[in-house]
């Protein structure tokens, strides 16, 4: 246990001010939280009684009691939690509580007994954060369910939470008390009381809900007068229709004099910035195509009654209902991505048509690159769904034999990764007598944003070797096999049957392949695109290049159609103005 070793700090003066200039410090930031960080109490009272900080405030990165928890700085987190209570379960940014942090950097020496010294003094570990990883890390989770992958750090955690189960938890405090300005204005004092559910209306909130509704009512009368617009301009076009035209018996009647008619082929539409984006499997959530005003659109309705025949039950009804255990299943969430993906862009094509007729470029992640397919006019969405059925079907079979899966990595140079992976391949190796390992890097998504794919003793490795090595981030996916290896060479047989039996048509608009990264263009043969997308479940997906290739051919205007913005956070590692300008349409809401 903590002993009282520093005296609490003198009642702070009261330094509130109802202006929106703040006053300038005698002492930065910076020296504030170094004092904290460094557990100087002394330094951190001097600062505390000449400049209006505060116990609370929260800089963006979280306040004095997460940084005390992270810097392992105990007798400091005990003086500020003498001195403020209140601040023990007092969230950050992504809903961190200081147990939180102490969980998260348990499997490191000291953060254990925080971890206790914060049970004992009322923390609640059924607080969850926010949901701050939608992609390698989905889900909001108490501090336990942070560290679930490592099993001897989280039983460790809910031993000590059974032990101080008794302790009365003391409430979460309300989301300004790390707020400067509402500390500033109010005091400490004030904020502190507030009960955590409570909504202080603020003046810049008045000012806000005006300026919102008053652009809300600028929208409303724009989006008249652009009806009375279109109303108007129809009317023309009416007036044109009902001009009779000169009709041709044949297409040649029509050319000028000596052209031929078989030069004549469906414009391509080419050289426009737009380009469309399809996400591939582990963006599905239940819930997604619930929506009913999607089903009043002809195409979709009709999409509905094609898969539902293909795949013989009701696919919307899965992606509606779930249960979840059964839509993240590899089998019904391939062709409900599918689904969702043509559904969107379909609602595209109702809210938007220029955008999509514009459109010359797309490209899918993984799966995504069947509805790329769709949009380009290569498949018709009735073999899309026979396609993905069995492609579904064959990575589920292939899965199923033997122990295998995939690793998120993120934050490690490409060489070190490398090099870790050729280690695990020949340790892993060297103490197995069963056939050649796998162990790959599979899947390029953004700069140093990578995934492993391939056995899981060899994974085990891997993941101990990049955890040592820095890496921000190591996380098992929740895939059933080790997709795009050659653990999957059965399911590519199989894709190659069922690829030569659909119909395959000329690109309309450029596709960026998931092998290559590099368009395919619109004179590739039939059998050349049937075999990138067979090699592509036994090959690295290059979606990191894709995405730069697209950039650098000036391919701006970026839309991702599909369920949740999975392709959105990689894009914004890879270039920022393109992420400021993304547009998403979403279908899971």
């Amino acid at each position: 246990m903590v002993t009282d070793v520093y005296v609490h700090a003198r009642a702070q003066p009261r330094q509130t001010a109802t202006g929106r200039y703040p006053p300038q410090p005698k002492f930065q930031p910076f020296a504030f939280y170094s004092a904290v960080r460094l557990g100087d109490p002394e330094q951190l009272e001097l600062i505390m009684s000449t400049d209006p900080y505060f116990w609370t405030q929260d800089n963006g990165a979280g306040a004095p009691v997460h940084f005390a928890t992270t810097y392992k700085q105990l007798d400091m987190l005990h003086h500020i939690l003498r001195n403020c209570p209140e601040s023990l379960n007092q969230r950050d940014p992504k809903g961190f509580t200081p147990l939180h942090r102490a969980a998260f950097l348990a499997q490191f020496d000291g953060y254990l007994e925080i971890f206790e010294y914060l049970l004992s003094e009322g923390a609640d570990p059924s607080i969850k954060t926010n949901d701050f990883d939608p992609y390698l890390n989905p889900g909001t989770k108490t501090p336990c369910e942070l560290v679930a992958q490592d099993v001897e750090v989280h039983e460790k955690l809910c031993e000590l939470v059974e032990k101080y189960a008794h302790v009365p938890k003391k409430p979460q405090p309300n989301a300004s008390i790390g707020d400067w300005w509402a500390l500033y204005d109010y005091g400490l004092d004030t904020v502190k009381t507030w009960p955590y559910d409570f909504r202080k209306e603020f003046p810049e909130d008045r000012r806000r809900d005006k300026a919102s509704r008053d652009k809300a009512e600028f929208k409303a009368r724009r989006r008249i007068k652009r009806a009375e617009i279109e109303a108007e301009i129809e009317a023309e076009l009416a007036e044109h229709r009902s001009i009779e035209t000169p009709k041709f018996d044949t297409l040649q009647e029509f050319l000028p004099p000596g052209a031929s008619s078989s030069a004549h082929e469906p414009p391509v539409v080419e050289n426009q910035p737009y380009a469309f984006l399809f996400p591939g499997q582990g963006s599905q959530v239940v819930g997604m195509l619930s929506d009913d005003a999607l089903l009043e659109l002809p195409a979709v309705a009709e999409m509905c009654e094609v898969a539902n025949k293909v795949l013989g039950y009701d696919l919307r009804d899965v992606c509606i209902n779930g249960p979840k255990e059964k839509l993240d299943d590899t089998v019904y969430a391939q062709p409900a991505l599918l689904l969702a993906g043509l559904a969107a862009l379909e609602k595209l094509k109702a809210q938007d048509p220029s955008v999509v007729n514009a459109c010359d470029a797309c490209a899918g992640l993984s799966l995504g690159e069947y509805v790329a397919l769709v949009f380009a006019g290569v498949l018709s969405y009735e073999d899309a769904f026979k396609v993905v059925k069995v492609r579904a079907e064959g990575m589920s079979a292939a899965a199923a034999v033997g122990a295998h899966g995939m690793l998120s990595v993120v934050g490690l140079e490409d060489s070190v990764l490398e090099k870790i992976v050729a280690e695990a391949k020949t340790k892993v190796e060297a103490s197995s007598s069963s056939t050649p390992i796998v162990c790959d890097i599979t899947n390029f998504l953004f700069p140093q944003g990578r995934v492993v794919s391939g056995d899981k003793a060899a994974l085990d490795v891997v993941q101990q070797a990049a955890q040592a090595a820095g890496a921000i981030k190591v996380a098992t996916l929740a895939v059933s096999g080790a997709f795009h290896t050659a653990r999957m060479e059965s399911a590519s047989q199989s894709l190659r049957e069922a690829l030569a039996q659909a119909t395959f048509n000329k690109p309309r608009v450029s596709i960026y392949s998931n092998v290559t990264g590099l368009p395919i263009s619109r004179d590739t043969p039939a059998d050349d695109i049937r075999d990138l997308l067979a090699k592509q479940l036994v090959s690295p997906v290059k979606w990191e290049q894709t995405l730069k290739n697209l950039l650098a051919d000036g391919k701006t205007k970026l839309f991702e159609l599909g369920p949740n913005s999975q392709i959105k956070s990689m894009t914004k590692r890879i270039s920022l103005d393109a992420w400021k300008t993304f547009n998403s349409v979403d279908v899971a809401k």
